[in-house]
């Protein structure tokens, strides 16, 4: 059974990063990113979790179209384009793949599988959550503050957050939980033709522990994560090489934390604030 899901994951993961890729979501490397994450994830974790992470891949690639011209002003800022490549790939949909991995070996002979699968429900709300405040907090004509200080800073700064950011951030995460109780329904409804209201407890759970996760990346972005500086520009920047062609100096940050291992912790601190919130309703 497991070789089947596996292999109905391989089919489904390949065709939605071919997609991706032709809509120029996804770059090669980035292919081959969602076909590893989507393979495991509808393979081990079934149905409703590989549905999830299409809903998320889905909203996230409408979203970085979205007034595109206007964020191509801001290109200089991010380390990455919005053609995802494999580090982005793996940052956002890697440690719901070990979950998955998880929940289909040890969470199936110990009990732990609710808590694996809200674990991984908290991690994509975050990775959801964090998109969204980032594809529709730099159009906001308010000026971004940074989340540590309050200081105001550039758009498109590593940490600066706005209002109609947060709440892109909020429904971003509850985006993802609507998503994931309505997919636990249908899933119930199809095998047992009954609904399961019980899990109500996933929207605020999973829409909390994505928030969070998703504040916690700016803090990251603010404190620790490392950034560069060109002296041509005179502009911050992600990116070791600048878009202008020369070379950045450090400014802030530890070296080894770029912006796609930010993204990765923060969707595994939310995940498991997501299995502490949910411990008192699956325990």
């Amino acid at each position: 059974m497991d070789g089947m899901r596996l292999l109905l994951g391989l089919v489904i993961s390949a065709g939605v990063g071919s997609l991706g890729y032709w809509r120029g979501a996804l770059s090669a490397s980035g292919v081959l990113g969602a076909i590893l994450t989507g393979t495991l994830i509808f393979g081990l974790g079934g149905p409703v979790w590989g549905l999830v992470l299409v809903a998320f891949f889905v909203s996230a690639s409408a979203l970085s179209h979205f007034r595109s011209a206007q964020k191509g002003a801001l290109v200089d800022k991010f380390e990455k384009g919005h053609r995802r490549d494999l580090g982005q790939t793996l940052a956002n949909g890697g440690w719901g793949a070990i979950l998955a991995v998880l929940a289909a070996t040890v969470g199936r002979e110990n009990g732990w599988h609710p808590l694996l699968a809200l674990g991984y429900f908290g991690a994509m709300a975050a990775v959801n959550g964090d998109t969204w405040a980032t594809e529709l907090g730099v159009l906001s004509s308010e000026r971004p503050r940074l989340i540590t200080t309050g200081q105001p800073v550039d758009v498109g700064t590593s940490g600066g957050i706005t209002r109609q950011g947060t709440l892109a951030a909020l429904a971003g995460s509850g985006f993802i939980a609507l998503c994931t109780f309505v997919l636990i329904q249908a899933a119930s409804w199809a095998t047992t033709g009954r609904l399961l209201l019980s899990d109500w407890f996933v929207l605020p759970v999973a829409t909390v522990a994505g928030l969070g996760g998703a504040m916690l990346d700016s803090v990251m972005g603010a404190t620790v994560q490392r950034i560069y500086y060109c002296r041509q520009c005179q502009k911050e920047t992600e990116s070791r090489q600048h878009h202008c062609g020369q070379t950045a100096v450090p400014q802030r940050g530890w070296s080894w934390l770029d912006n796609d291992m930010v993204n990765f912790l923060s969707s595994l601190a939310a995940s498991l604030a997501a299995a502490v919130l949910a411990w008192p309703f699956v325990s």
